[in-house]
Order: structure tokens, then sequence, then C-alpha cells
């Protein structure tokens, strides 16, 4: 396999929890569609509208999270354990996601487009949603993630690169963790 193939596929193997997490995030919203009252062909077209840029946008996530070396340091876009640019990322992809599944969800089905709010009411409501997506995202992401890097660290070193970042995060919240702890132990003398 040609080098750049292979860099593509090991990166593509990064986006994979991302983007499952947020192609069944997606769908879930038809489920809840079919709660709330609506038809199953609502729900079909809500689910996969939003399904779509979801998981897509999850992908892009987890290929950010990747390793880059430059020269010769690690470097990513986003860390493991750091909310902060996850949720910035998602403060921008969640509102763009919610557009296109309501957009897509209304032309489909009544062939014209009706936000709520207008489309800066719309995307600002959206951008405070996002918040708790962003927060759901990444905890499923961070527990999925390192088992995910586990299989895939024999044949691909951005895998096995981004796996000995988390186990380095690993270890210096365990060695905080033990230094409360002898320190709590200490004070209770």
């Amino acid at each position: 396999m040609a080098p750049g193939r292979s860099f593509g596929r090991h990166y593509a193997e990064l986006a994979f929890p991302g983007l499952s997490i947020g192609v069944v995030a997606g769908a879930m919203a038809g489920g809840l569609t079919l709660l709330a009252g609506q038809s199953t062909g609502w729900a079909a077209v809500s689910a996969l509208a939003l399904a779509l840029p979801l998981g897509l946008f999850g992908g892009v996530y987890g290929t950010l999270l990747g390793p880059r070396l430059l020269g010769g340091r690690f470097s990513s876009l986003f860390r493991p354990g750091v909310f902060a640019p996850a949720g910035v990322f998602w403060l921008i992809a969640f509102p763009l996601s919610r557009l296109f599944q309501e957009t897509a969800a209304g032309l489909v089905l009544h062939g014209e487009v009706f936000l709520s709010g207008g489309l800066g009411g719309f995307l600002a409501y959206q951008a405070m949603v996002s918040l708790g997506f962003a927060i759901g995202f990444l905890w499923l992401h961070e527990r999925f993630m390192p088992q995910w890097l586990m299989r895939l660290t024999d044949h691909n070193p951005e895998a096995a690169l981004l796996l000995r970042r988390y186990v380095e995060h690993a270890e210096t919240l365990s060695r905080a963790r033990d230094r409360r702890r002898a320190k709590t132990k200490k004070g209770a003398r």
C-alpha cells in the first residue's frame, strides 16, 4: 500500500469512534421524534438528517485529536481530558448540524424551511444546547477511544502515538490523585 494511502487509512481509523457516536446520537433524534408524536417518515428524515452531520463532525473531531509530529514534538488540536477546545468545536459544529437537519427535514417533508426564532435565534439556541451535547460526546469519546486505539496500535503508528498520549494523561491524573491522598492523610494525623 502506498504511504499516502496508509496515512489516510490511519486517520480514518482514528475518526471511527467519533463518527459512530455522532451517527448514534443523530439516529436517536428519530426515536425522540417518534416519542413526540410525529410520523414515522418525519422521524426517519429527522434521524438521517442529524446523523449525517453529527457523524461527519464526530469523525473530524477524532482526526483532529490524532497526533501530528511537528519538529519532533507531538501536537494535536485536541488533547485527551481537555474540554475547552472540544466545547468550542461543538459550539460551531452542533448548531450547523441542527441547521442542516431542520433545513433537510423542512424541505423534504414540507417543501419549505421554518426556523423558530429566525436564523439568528435558532443558531443562538442551538449554541446553548451544544454545551450539553459536547459534554456527552466527549464523555463517550474518552471512554471508547482508548479501547479502540489498543486494537489499532499494531498497524497504525498514529494510533500508537495517541494511545501513548492517553496513557500519559492517565498517569498524570493518577499521580495527582496520589498526592492529594497523601496530603489528606498527612493532614488527618
